[in-house]
């Protein structure tokens, strides 16, 4: 009988773990763009196909954008063409993963971007070695049916993906000076990726920073893409 209750206990206790209400509303993305929201906000940082000549410094391509809140739960999923293919396929995956990137190592008193992240990874470097510490959650990059992909259902959607990226294309978001999760932006170069990453964080208002995590090039930060790429302004 006592063993019995015992086991009751225990079931019970870890029921209780388990159960939403007591993991700290983790999925809770109130404070981040809808889906949406980042769907529009990527359009307008993308702007129109425009080539190598295009504000974006890349071969203007369109693009895949996700967002996670603080706990590194994606909270939403989008693309900017007429449909899934109109993208790289695997930039679905790349975007989520910078945006776990830009989470997880930034903070309410420090952001940093992916670019950032560049050159302190390479080998002899302080970081070398991060981008293999957090791998991406298979399971839930490639679940679902595709045709949900960069949709409001987007089966990556309440989720954590996982993933380090060190390329430019993910950066930290910002509301009231805190810390609330990151988007990341894939699709093109890594260049563009960061500069249209830059657009949209500013399009949605979550790009107070308490420091600077724009792009910077050369031989100590992050390689040219295409060449004469500059930092988007502030």
């Amino acid at each position: 009988m006592r063993m019995t209750r015992g086991l009751l206990l225990v079931a019970t206790a870890i029921g209780l773990a388990a159960s939403p209400a007591m993991a700290q509303n983790e999925g809770d993305c109130s404070a981040l763009p809808s889906y949406a929201q980042l769907k529009a906000a990527l359009k307008t940082a993308a702007g129109p196909a425009s080539g190598i000549a295009g504000n974006n410094r890349g071969f203007g391509l369109e693009m895949w954008g996700t967002v996670v809140n603080r706990d590194g739960v994606v909270c939403a999923v989008a693309f900017t063409g007429d449909g899934r293919g109109d993208q790289w396929p695997g930039s679905r995956v790349i975007s989520a993963q910078k945006a776990n990137t830009a989470n997880a190592f930034s903070l309410t008193s420090l952001a940093l971007s992916t670019a950032n992240l560049y050159r302190l990874v390479q080998p002899g470097e302080s970081l070398f070695g991060l981008q293999e510490s957090n791998p991406v959650d298979t399971l839930v990059a490639y679940q679902g049916p595709a045709g949900r992909y960069g949709q409001v259902n987007d089966p990556m959607t309440g989720r954590k993906i996982g993933g380090v990226n060190v390329f430019g294309g993910g950066l930290a978001l910002y509301r009231g000076g805190v810390i609330v999760g990151a988007i990341g932006v894939s699709g093109d170069t890594s260049c563009a990726d960061h500069n249209i990453a830059w657009k949209a964080r500013q399009e949605l208002g979550l790009n107070g920073t308490p420091t600077s995590d724009n792009i910077s090039y050369g031989a100590a930060a992050h390689p040219f893409c295409l060449g004469g790429e500059t930092p988007p302004l502030p």
